[in-house]
This record gives structure tokens, sequence and C-alpha cells, in this order.
């Protein structure tokens, strides 16, 4: 097994593996890669849905996608797609899965299923190297602050994809969300300080309003995204990547108009979060 850094602080390809096969101290090796780069990437994997459901289950829970609608015949795997005909697409800007939820989703499971003949990267922001490049002054304004996050706005009837040409893909209108987690809080594996907040999900910190809210949370948004601190993952037939929600922003470029992009994903259960 060899592993490749996609970019200086963000992200891992790794090669030398089956997923489909991999034994418990490849895994173990996986896990630790994704807990510390963000985000691994394995190419030419044969992974079918049965092969991505068993390998989720290594990980522990499987958490059911609320929106997105559910492949036919395997529930546990999300659709994540976009028709030729349609302009929006999931996931077009920086942020990060379930933040909205009490407890959290570890990670992801992407697999390309049908890719456009180019364009539809994904992009990751590792969220430790964004907390260690804030000034002191920052990292001191946020210690101790906690943030309401949810999802409401986004897929709720009348929310921002309902007034799409995605909308009608969607699920879950009626569902009800919100959580508060720390605005920085500790790896559960590693240990290490992470920013936890993203500008699709959280709202307003603890005690103030939205309004009050927004210049520091804006002043976050901006300084997470440093350039070394992001990766960008060119989709082919075969690829699989798997990503920490924890770790990472991810952002999924729309950029191929007029073709069809099918992912399927799934997404681990988490742990409760931690200052």
């Amino acid at each position: 097994m060899k592993l490749e850094k996609m970019a200086p602080k963000c992200g891992v390809e790794i090669s030398g593996i089956s997923l489909a096969h991999c034994s418990d101290d490849e895994m173990r090796a996986v896990k630790q890669a994704i807990y510390e780069q963000g985000v691994a990437v394995f190419r030419d994997q044969d992974f079918s849905p049965e092969d991505h459901i068993a390998f989720a289950k290594k990980w522990g829970g499987i958490d059911i996608n609320n929106y997105f609608p559910l492949e036919n015949e395997h529930p546990e795997i999300a659709v994540v797609k976009k028709e030729p005909d349609q302009q929006t697409n999931i996931g077009g800007a920086w942020h990060t899965d379930h933040s909205y939820d009490q407890v959290p989703a570890m990670g992801s499971i992407l697999v390309a299923r049908v890719l456009p003949p180019a364009g539809g990267d994904t992009m990751w922001a590792h969220m430790g190297a964004a907390y260690d490049a804030l000034s002191d002054d920052l990292k001191q304004q946020i210690e101790g602050l906690e943030a309401f996050h949810t999802a409401d706005h986004v897929y709720n009837e009348g929310g921002l994809y309902a007034q799409t040409d995605m909308g009608k893909s969607l699920r879950g209108q009626d569902v009800r969300t919100g959580a508060v987690h720390p605005v920085v809080i500790r790896h559960p594996q590693t240990g290490r300080k992470l920013l936890y907040v993203n500008s699709a999900f959280t709202i307003h910190f603890l005690g103030q309003t939205r309004e009050e809210s927004l210049p520091l949370l804006q002043q976050l948004f901006d300084a997470a995204l440093t350039g070394d601190n992001e990766c960008r993952l060119e989709w082919k037939p075969g690829t699989v990547a798997i990503w920490d929600n924890r770790t990472t922003w991810h952002n999924a470029i729309n950029d191929y108009q007029g073709h069809a992009r099918e992912m399927h994903r799934i997404t681990l259960t988490g742990e409760a979060l931690a200052a």
C-alpha cells in the first residue's frame, strides 16, 4: 500500500489496495490516513454496491440520508445525481455533511458511477490546518463559543434547493433539523483541534442573533480556505473517495452543464463532538 499526498495539508491518494478485499491491517492504516489527512482517494476500484455497503460497515453504523434519492435495491446508498438538463448540482458550495445533526456523521464514502466527459471535480479543505492558520487573537475570540447548525433553509419546502431545478429530485422537505456544536472541536481519534463551522449550515453563535454572528462567522469562513489546505480530485471511472466530515469541508464543482453525473454515497455514523 502506497500513500501520496494530494496537497501540502489536505488529502492523500492511496494505491496498491483493493477496498473490497482489504485486510484488517490495511483498514486500520486507511482509517488513520483519513483521520489525519481529511480525505483519501482510491483509483481503479472494482466496487459493487454490495462491496460499498460491506466496506462501510467496517467503520460502524450507516446514516440513511433524509434528503437525497436512495438506490432502489440498496437504501443504505444515497444517489447524488445531476441530469443533463439540470443546471443545479447537489453540494455545489463549501460545506460539511450533516453538521446539522445532534451527532454529526463521521464521514462519507463516495463512488463514481456516471461521470461527465470533463469537469465535476470535488475539492476538500482541512479544518485542522484552517484552525492552525488563525491568528492568536481570533483563536482566543472563538475559544469556548458554540454555534447553531441547521439544514432547514436548504432542504425544506421553499428552501434554497426548492427554488431550483434540483428541488423535485430531493426528499425530506418536512424534516426539521437543528444542533449546537462547539466552534472548535477536538478530533475524537487524533485529538487535533479543528474549526467546526461551515457557511452552508452554521447559522449563528449561541446567545447571538444571526446578524450579530455574521461578521465573525464570515471572518472564519474566509480564513478557513488558505489555498495550501485545499486539495482537488479529478474523478475517473473506478474512483472512490472517503473523507472525514469533522476534519474537512468539501465542494462539488458544477462545471459540466449538459452532461449527467451520478455518484453513490454512504454516510458513516459519527459520535458526539466535544470542544
